[in-house]
């Protein structure tokens, strides 16, 4: 893999997607609230702590951290992409949050003085990095002796067909490649032990990892598909790429895969499960 090339990619679909981040933000939040929770809870946060949220996305968990470490302590709010930047922005102003900094930041080379932070937390950002061991190893850097970083993954596909079977279907129908082993992306942690060895190897102590099942949940597929383009710059590209015929033809077997997952009433209730994680400095 050729890495720069994998940054400037990835960096280019965040920014085209966070608009629909932003758009989805609420309902998001709601259905993964306790991964924040989680999170917050193995940081340990108290008041006075500087705590340092990566790949924050519209920042829901940092600004939720943000009320913990008051007062006397902020938050850290960093994306690498600017729109999220200014989404996370947005938010914090629409909530009030007076002990914030909010700035673009890379995971890989975290711009702050060694062992300036007491917590550092991450949902679903480390798999997602073209180098996670070198961007935990900079979060170890960056905590205090007996800092704490949380962060949480993703299992296996069959533990979480809310995206995999999108990324599936496409592949299937040809209009995506299989990724290769060991590509950056939301399942590249599933296998069992990847995650401890990174934390591991970045040397951290007292390393937990456990799963956290919840749901996503939507009023219907029509809006489950339209979460799913509107908040995955590599299924938007997919899509608008497409004749539409063969649109429609996407949008057949997509409804198709995710059918055992539609209620009665025709909402969608579609499984997910987290892998959670914490250590020490």
């Amino acid at each position: 893999m050729d890495a720069e090339a994998y940054r400037a990619d990835a960096r280019e679909r965040w920014e085209a997607a966070a608009a629909g981040w932003a758009q989805d933000r609420e309902a998001f939040q709601r259905d993964a609230m306790e991964v924040s929770r989680w999170l917050l809870d193995a940081a340990e946060l108290q008041p006075g702590h500087t705590v340092l949220e990566l790949a924050a996305g519209p920042a829901d968990t940092g600004l939720m951290a943000a009320e913990l470490v008051a007062p006397g302590g902020k938050a850290i709010i960093t994306d690498n992409a600017d729109a999220m930047i200014e989404v996370a922005q947005a938010r914090a102003k629409e909530v009030g949050a007076t002990n914030v900094e909010i700035r673009p930041m890379e995971a890989e080379w975290i711009d702050l003085p060694t062992a300036s932070v007491g917590a550092v937390i991450c949902r679903w950002g480390y798999m997602l990095l073209a180098d996670p061991e070198t961007a935990l190893r900079e979060t170890r850097r960056v905590l205090r002796p007996g800092g704490r970083v949380a962060l949480a993954a993703w299992a296996g596909p069959e533990a979480n067909p809310w995206i995999a079977l999108m990324g599936e279907t496409m592949i299937e129908r040809g209009l995506l490649a299989p990724e290769p082993p060991d590509t950056p992306g939301p399942l590249a942690f599933a296998r069992p032990g990847v995650i401890e060895e990174l934390l591991d190897a970045a040397g951290f102590d007292d390393v937990e990892v456990q799963p956290l099942d919840f749901a996503f949940r939507a009023p219907s597929l029509d809006e489950w598909w339209d979460h799913a383009i509107r908040t995955s710059g590599r299924f938007a590209r997919v899509v608008a790429a497409l004749s539409p015929a063969d649109h429609y033809a996407l949008r057949d077997a997509v409804d198709a895969a995710y059918a055992p997952y539609v209620r009665d009433d025709g909402s969608v209730e579609i499984p997910a499960r987290a892998l959670m994680a914490a250590a020490s400095a």
